[in-house]
């Protein structure tokens, strides 16, 4: 009899199970929907983000995902990687550009688009998709066509999977149009134009949308709302995507390696400037950067170390202040005044500020001079150590402690010396030597026993 009902239950059980899996989904069982919010310029970490949003929504088994947007656009590549999210994805996904006086411009069209369901508030705008350069300028004539007709093509492939308005959103390409949300609504670009979330949300109560695993009904009658935010981590990284941030970075982590080579043991500036630099790439690795720019900036350094080494020379220093304007120059290929403001309707500009670029560079040139006129103050009180002045030196009595042919080294003053032979004559280790005259850390000296014979005749 146990057996039996065991069978029984393990039969009900199972038959269960397989119906609950063959019922056609009814999402808003569970009464709560996910909300994100993606602000400001589309670019690698705003992909990350919303396909962390996408995955955690459906695994928290939410009936469907909410992305409010404001965007002026971004880059292209980001904006792939964002609508080939959005076309797989198992939850429903309902865009709202929002709040009044909000946009959908540039890649900001193609996630409205892609999503479920497209929402605006009054007010706002979608379109102006044309594609432009890394800085918002025109593409060259060489290439334009073939971008533009790519995006084309991506723009058209989207609004056919959606049902949407296919010839009104390649104008937004092809012709850079732009449409209120009235406007979109009438033409068939969005779906609904609500006042705000709860008039969003009514709106949606009974709409169908279709999966690639078979149509869904939004119920959101009572339903609750969960937050989605950005982690530490996406906020951080979303800080460092900035080009004065990158900038500032690259140029401590290269500064903190050239102290640690000058100052070989401190450890410390080599420490801050390798983790530095490690942050300073992650940052340029979410934007269009120009390597060529990253490598002078570098050079730079290298130069400055020479500078360094050699004070008074001046060549390496004009060289590396020349190579690091440049390469700030060619790093984003932009420069302004101002802040960092994106230029509508095209792309976000990458730009640098030149107050921080001229900021940084006078820091950095006084910083250079200052270690250049220490290591000279230095190597001056070498020289001078003790009573081994340069008047004192020379006419002094040494000898050689290896041959000179004609550069070698010389005891003097119980001091070692690079010296050279005066005439260029070779002179063999150990014979002794006086000091003709000092050339900076070199002494030019003579044989005395040459001296000696010249007497006597």
């Amino acid at each position: 009899m146990r057996r039996k009902l065991a069978l029984l239950f393990v039969a009900l059980g199972f038959g269960g199970f397989l119906a609950i899996n063959n019922l056609t989904p009814a999402v808003g069982s569970n009464h709560t929907a996910a909300i994100m919010s993606i602000d400001g310029a589309i670019d690698s970490a705003s992909a990350d983000f919303l396909a962390r949003g996408i995955v955690s929504a459906f695994e928290g088994g939410h009936s469907f995902l909410i992305i409010k947007l404001d965007t002026p656009g971004g880059l292209l590549g980001s904006t792939r990687e964002i609508v080939e999210s959005m076309l797989g994805s198992p939850i429903p996904l309902v865009v709202y550009v929002s709040p009044s006086g909000a946009q959908a411009a540039s890649a900001g069209t193609f996630i409205t688009s892609a999503s479920h369901i497209a929402a605006m508030a009054p007010a706002t705008n979608i379109g102006a998709a044309s594609p432009v350069g890394s800085g918002g300028e025109d593409l060259p004539e060489t290439i334009k066509d073939k971008v533009t007709e790519d995006t084309a093509a991506l723009i058209r492939g989207i609004a056919g999977r959606r049902s949407r308005n296919v010839k009104a959103l390649e104008d937004t390409v092809l012709s850079a149009v732009s449409y209120t949300a009235a406007e979109a609504l009438e033409i068939g670009i969005v779906d609904i134009v609500a006042q705000d979330l709860d008039d969003l949300l009514a709106q949606l109560d009974g709409r169908t949308v279709q999966l690639d695993d078979g149509q869904v009904t939004l119920r959101t009658e009572g339903i609750s709302i969960v937050t989605i935010s950005r982690t530490p981590l996406e906020r951080f990284l979303g800080f460092l995507a900035n080009p004065d941030i990158a900038f500032i970075l690259l140029t401590i982590g290269g500064l903190g390696i050239l102290i640690e080579f000058l100052s070989p043991g401190l450890l410390g500036p080599g420490i801050i400037g390798l983790i530095a630099l490690a942050l300073a790439f992650v940052a340029l690795g979410s934007m269009p950067v120009n390597w060529v720019g990253a490598g002078l900036i570098l050079l730079a350094m290298g130069l400055f170390y020479l500078e360094a080494q050699a004070p008074g020379v001046g060549v390496f220093g004009v060289g590396g202040a020349i190579s690091f304007i440049l390469g700030a120059f060619l790093l984003f290929g932009n420069l302004s005044f101002g802040p960092f403001v994106p230029q509508l309707p095209a792309a976000p500009r990458v730009e640098l500020s030149l107050w921080v670029l001229g900021t940084v560079t006078a820091f950095l040139l006084a910083l250079i001079f200052l270690m250049a006129r220490a290591t000279h103050q230095a190597t001056k009180a070498v020289v001078y150590a003790g009573a081994t002045t340069i008047g004192e030196v020379v006419g002094q009595l040494g000898h050689a402690i290896s041959d000179l042919h004609p550069s070698g080294t010389v005891y003097v003053a119980g001091e070692q010396w690079s010296a050279e032979s005066d005439d260029g004559e070779p002179i063999q280790n150990g014979k002794e030597v006086i000091v003709l005259a000092v050339e900076g850390l070199v002494l030019r000296v003579f044989q005395a026993d040459k001296e000696s014979l010249g007497d006597e005749s």
